[in-house]
């Protein structure tokens, strides 16, 4: 299945930009979703452990 999806100049030519020699457009967009989600999962990660941090009470202080 093909979809078409409307971008202005200036995001097609950052696209093409990103896009690397014998990549596909949509390879690039893939590649992009995956980094996305692997930042968010970072993110999450980092908030649970500062949740974490901040309950947790040390060793020192039991």
């Amino acid at each position: 299945m093909f979809t078409r999806i409307p971008v202005t100049e200036d995001r097609w030519q950052e696209l093409t930009e990103l896009k690397g020699a014998g990549q596909t457009y949509d390879e690039l967009l893939k590649e992009l979703i995956q980094e996305r989600n692997r930042r968010q999962l970072a993110e999450r990660v980092r908030s649970v452990r500062k949740a974490d941090e901040e309950e947790l009470a040390s060793l020192d202080e039991l």
